[in-house]
């Protein structure tokens, strides 16, 4: 593998920082989150945008969440065929392994991926068309979405986006055979929020409204 390189100094640097500190204090919490495995709470969905910090905005210990993250958070319907389903993994894992008790997807403020699609659905974006595009391909989940947007500017429009995106995945989450499952036995909940990155406000998703409330 002639291709890898060694790690840039900065993070070096920051390990060891973190090794001295963070580590060294806690040796114990360490070691026993090693020995006994973890026991997350819940299962956080969220996407890879570098602005996202879940365990930061909810005062996460670690071991406390089982993360996943990809592009705009979104969640794929079921399909059982033998493929390569990343997403669907971790949610089968965190369901029936570790019987997480919630199951939260998290939207943000500026989501790139969303603005992809959105551009994508509005003839604007001929690469994300291509078949080629992985990012085209995956923002396809979302496009549903789009075909409920309110009328208004494009601003308006692709925060209504961003939030639609949360209500796909949890739509998706329950074509899940073992999610449905442990929903409907009280064992599992799931829960939609969207954060604005700009103002580190918080909305949740209110199913009997049908509508995003801050908190």
């Amino acid at each position: 593998m002639d291709f890898a390189r060694p790690l840039p100094e900065y993070l070096i640097t920051r390990f060891h920082g973190w090794q001295a500190t963070t580590y060294s204090q806690n040796k114990g919490w360490y070691r026993r989150l090693a020995d006994e495995g973890q026991r997350p709470r819940a299962m956080i969905i969220s996407c890879c945008d570098s602005r996202v910090h879940v365990t930061a905005m909810f005062g996460a210990d670690q071991g406390e969440f089982f993360i996943h993250r990809n592009i705009a958070n979104l969640v794929p319907a079921f399909v059982s065929d033998g493929e390569h389903h990343g997403t669907s993994a971790a949610v089968e894992y965190a369901v029936t392994s570790l019987h997480v008790s919630h199951l939260v997807v998290m939207g943000h403020s500026g989501c790139g991926g969303v603005e992809g699609c959105y551009e994508m659905c509005e003839g604007h974006a001929p690469a994300l068309e291509e078949k080629t595009s992985f990012v085209g391909r995956w923002m396809d989940i979302l496009r549903p979405g789009y075909d409920r947007l309110p009328q208004g500017d494009d601003a308006t429009r692709k925060r209504a986006l961003e939030k639609e995106g949360v209500l796909i995945s949890l739509e998706n989450l329950m074509s899940f055979p073992f999610v449905r499952a442990a929903v409907e036995s009280g064992e599992l909940t799931l829960h939609g929020v969207w954060n604005h990155i700009g103002n580190g406000s918080l909305e949740v998703y209110d199913p009997p409204s049908g509508a995003f409330h801050p908190i």
